[in-house]
């Protein structure tokens, strides 16, 4: 099979890589791809946005399967346009996709059909957002509505930091148009997991479990980032919590997007908080998580390619997702500066240091080819990962592989999976 992916990231990389493996893989193809991709697949110079010249490239190159990847094209419609036509394409349409692309939308929904979340109200007028938070109970949670690079949250201790969010979100309009409508919510407290699914509009399955690190800084501190980094399995989600959500979040969501008429085939990703209460949805992603990708894959024993196809044919019922009985970590070493201002185009060196060493991965997030070498392209550069058969020795391992490659103004953060010790 010739198969495209659409997307850049150390997402797309991971998803390049486990691709490979595949036996149907005759030839893999990125647009637009990194340095890192560029090892498994040919990159095409088109940009993940641009529907009509990807759809054209597919019908001129034959392509037999297009994956997406990245939120912001699913959200756009991509899938629409390739099935219009006649492309096999993997991911959500765009009525579909809106679970992910409107924070109104998948809360309402959740509503609708008591999916457990926290209590909230949507606004698309500052002064009525203001007025409602006189009377809220803080720390409150703001949300923009549409896609914000997972930075359109904020987390406010009291009523001024509150009312400094809605003018950040609603009039600054700091996240653009994501910002035109917004969710007020419930500040939720417990551990927090995420959980990738694959879907083919009416079968749901789970993959193994993961956490996000999603703050800048150690200890948590520091501003929202688009992660760095994660560990796989999470201890705390047990399997009386995984039969929980099967029976009251995951099929549940499944069944809500048929009943609206907006069958779901692809990823769904739920961000879950794991209150005293039990476990309740953060948040719903169209796609597969980023930096998740690069702790899930790995340890994923099936043929993806094969499940890409059931999704997509409505045949996932008779997919046995099977992953290994250990657990990965992943380090992402950023620019320095990341995600506010950072300096890019500086050489990286040492990834050669990851040839054939088993257990051990180096994906790209922002890298490009420059005058012959690999240089930085990105604020998050790559995802060190590694695997161990626990997950202290997973993290040591992958906190190890991070001395291996260096690059000026490298910047980590040096307790991801720290959690684990407390577990």
């Amino acid at each position: 099979m010739k198969i495209l992916i659409v997307g850049s990231g150390g997402r797309e990389h991971a998803i390049a890589w486990k691709i490979a493996q595949s036996p149907k893989a005759e030839k893999i193809y990125c647009a637009p791809g990194n340095a890192g991709i560029a090892e498994y697949a040919e990159c095409v110079n088109i940009g993940a946005m641009e529907f009509e010249k990807l759809a054209a490239f597919a019908k001129e190159k034959e392509i037999d399967l297009t994956v997406i990847g990245m939120d912001d094209p699913l959200v756009g419609g991509i899938v629409d346009v390739f099935e219009r036509e006649g492309l096999r394409v993997f991911g959500p349409r765009k009525n579909a996709a809106i679970l992910e692309g409107s924070k109104a939308f998948s809360k309402d929904l959740m509503k609708k059909y008591h999916i457990p979340t926290a209590e909230y109200e949507n606004f698309d007028d500052a002064k009525k957002a203001l007025e409602y938070l006189q009377t809220a109970k803080f720390p409150i949670v703001l949300k923009a509505d549409g896609l914000a690079l997972g930075k359109g949250v904020l987390i406010c201790q009291d009523l001024a930091e509150a009312q400094e969010g809605v003018r950040t979100i609603m009039e600054d309009k700091k996240f653009g148009t994501a910002g035109n409508t917004m969710v007020i919510e419930e500040f939720m407290t417990g551990r927090e997991v995420s959980v990738l699914t694959f879907v083919d509009g009416k079968t749901i399955k789970v993959m193994t479990s993961a956490q996000d690190h999603k703050r800048a800084l150690d200890g948590d501190q520091g501003l929202n980032t688009g992660g760095m980094g994660t560990f796989s399995p999470s201890p705390f989600y047990t399997s009386e919590i995984d039969a929980y959500c099967k029976e009251h979040i995951y099929q549940p969501t499944v069944d809500a997007m048929a009943a609206e008429g907006r069958e779901f085939k692809g990823i769904i990703f739920f961000g879950l908080m794991l209150t005293a209460d039990g476990p309740k949805v953060l948040e719903y992603n169209a796609r597969f998580g980023d930096p998740e990708t690069q702790v899930v894959l790995p340890r994923m024993k099936n043929d993806i390619v094969e499940v890409f196809e059931a999704c997509i044919d409505g045949t996932l019922d008779r997919i046995n997702l099977e992953f290994e009985d250990n657990a990965a970590v992943c380090v992402v070493l950023a620019s320095d500066g990341y995600p506010v201002s950072y300096e890019k185009g500086f050489p990286i060196e040492g990834l050669e240091n990851f040839k054939d060493k088993d257990g051990y991965y180096v994906f790209h997030a922002g890298s490009k080819f420059a005058d012959g070498k690999i240089v930085t392209n990105g604020g998050r550069v790559l995802g060190v990962t590694a695997k161990g058969s626990t997950l202290k020795e997973a993290r040591a391992n992958a906190y190890k592989a991070t001395e291996w490659v260096s690059f000026e103004n490298k910047y980590m953060r040096h307790d991801i999976g720290k959690a684990i010790d407390e577990a």
